[in-house]
């Protein structure tokens, strides 16, 4: 397997997201050398999909070249330098066990692009790691899944800005592109910043899988349409503020046939699955103190659906109402509850990306964002083209939820959102997602939340201290609130 022409890029990775990369890659002009630890991938894919009508990999008009080495000696040899290497692994030792072998081979000045799933800090750590070596690191978000892959993905690059303007160019033509035309790829920033990103991304897109499941078991549930009607509901609601990829396959796949004829939807076992960047999202809002509590639900929500034995076993023993109430639940009140708990998602979403990009100094530009999200990736929607509306009205906006469009829209929206989770509740229909929606929108609106009464209770047993509402902030006292803890007072820390 030699080479020719030395290739403009470099492929670790000859999965099914890693084939389709190339293939989109080498569609736009760009050669591309592939490399797999094991050979057989390489051989196949060569063999296969690397082919072209003509029967030669890589060769036809208009396309970059293809080329495969099954050692890492010669896969490195057949790159222009300064090389330029993407990984496509699995996260974790996989990455640092291929960065490893490579890394004798390699020269001052290559770049190593992470383009798995990893998390943010190791990205950090990697790219620190590296830059000691005189090398160049760019951890980069890929969102879209295998179709994007192939057709265009959701770029979210970071690292060394140093090694950006290496490969802009190829990163810009295969990404996605928006309607208007514009690409689905910008800079993120330093460091871990493109894996927080994606990060961040994937967090939402729990959120986004959630509320739609929920909404669609109230309509098949509470509002009693069968699998056809619910399919041409979510197909209505694709044409309006709704739109998006999420909602698109959902409308097609609860138009799909089991054998038998009836939905197979129903037929699918009711565990969810989740790979950590939900968990790893939720974790990191935590110790941002930052309330991403719709996200968070809707990790617990896998984690709850993956005890199946016992919630068969709990059904028979815990009971739930008497008769189902709440039933009245229309198909546009559904609409505007999933809008609403939709705009809540990523207002999270995008506070958490602000506190973050604040204690780090990454300078994230969240308009610049929201457009690298509007097409290609998962959660990828008209409504995002609004988010960087939002952005450009206000750069600094605290959250989306006071942006004069996303208000109205939550002002429109809302008592449709409380008709919903009180139907579901009275009716045993569990909703934790859409339920955190409504308590973050009634809790931020708030202008006086009872924490008052958590912090006498605090200052009662632990003398944790508190402030007054008619004296300065940040000034602090203590009760002895049974005439026996004297004077001495706990530190005034936040965990």
């Amino acid at each position: 397997m030699g080479t020719m022409t030395k290739a403009d890029l470099g492929l670790v990775g000859l999965a099914v997201m890693g084939q389709n990369l190339v293939l989109n890659i080498s569609d736009h002009g760009f050669s591309v050398a592939v490399h797999n630890r094991s050979p057989g991938p390489i051989r196949d894919f060569l063999s296969g999909p690397a082919t072209d009508r003509a029967g030669t990999a890589g060769t036809q008009k208009g396309k970059g070249r293809i080329t495969g080495s099954e050692t890492a000696e010669e896969f490195v040899a057949s790159l222009s330098c300064p090389r330029k290497i993407v990984l496509l692994v699995k996260a974790g030792s996989a990455v640092d066990d291929t960065i490893a072998r490579l890394l004798p081979l390699l020269e001052k000045g290559d770049l190593i692009i992470d383009g798995g799933n990893s998390f943010w800090a190791d990205t950090e750590r990697r790219a620190g790691e590296l830059a000691a070596k005189g090398l160049r690191f760019i951890g980069s978000g890929v969102s879209g899944g295998e179709e994007g892959a192939r057709s265009g993905p959701s770029l979210m690059p970071g690292g060394d800005p140093e090694a950006w303007p290496l490969v802009r160019d190829i990163f810009a033509a295969i990404s996605a592109k928006t309607p208007g035309g514009e690409s689905c790829c910008a800079w993120m920033g330093p460091g871990g910043a493109g894996h927080y990103v994606k990060m961040v991304h994937n967090g939402i897109e729990y959120g986004d899988m959630e509320i739609i499941a929920e909404t669609w078991q109230i309509m098949r549930d509470l509002a009693g349409l069968d699998a056809d009607a619910m399919a041409k509901a979510f197909a209505e609601w694709n044409r309006g503020e709704l739109e998006s990829y999420l909602i698109e396959i959902t409308s097609k796949i609860l138009a799909v046939k089991d054998a038998d004829g009836s939905p197979l939807v129903e037929k699918i076992l009711d565990a969810a699955g989740q790979k950590g960047t939900g968990k790893w999202t939720s974790q990191e809002a935590l110790d941002a103190g930052i309330p991403l509590t719709l996200v968070t639900e809707a990790v617990y929500a896998r984690a709850l659906s993956s005890l199946l034995d016992e919630r068969r076993a709990a059904s028979a023993i815990l009971s739930g109402p008497k008769g189902v109430f709440g039933a009245n639940v229309s198909v546009e009140d559904l609409r505007k509850a999933l809008l609403a708990a939709k705009i809540v998602s990523y207002a999270q979403g995008f506070m958490l990306l602000r506190e973050t990009s604040t204690n780090r100094r990454w300078n994230l530009d969240f308009g610049s964002i929201a457009m690298t999200w509007r097409g290609g990736c998962i959660i990828r929607s008209a409504f995002l083209g609004r988010i960087k509306e939002a952005f450009d009205r206000k750069s600094d906006l605290p959250s989306l939820m006071v942006d004069a469009y996303f208000a109205k829209v939550l002002g429109d929206c809302q008592q449709s959102l409380r008709g919903v989770v009180a139907a579901a509740s009275l009716a045993g229909v569990p909703v934790p997602a859409l339920s955190a929606a409504l308590a973050f929108y009634d809790g931020y609106r708030s202008s006086r939340l009872p924490a008052n009464l958590i912090q006498a209770q605090r200052d009662w047993f632990g003398a944790h201290t508190y402030e007054r509402v008619d004296r300065p902030r940040g000034e602090f006292f203590h009760t002895d609130w049974i005439g026996s803890g004297g004077a001495a007072v706990s530190g005034t820390y936040n965990a």
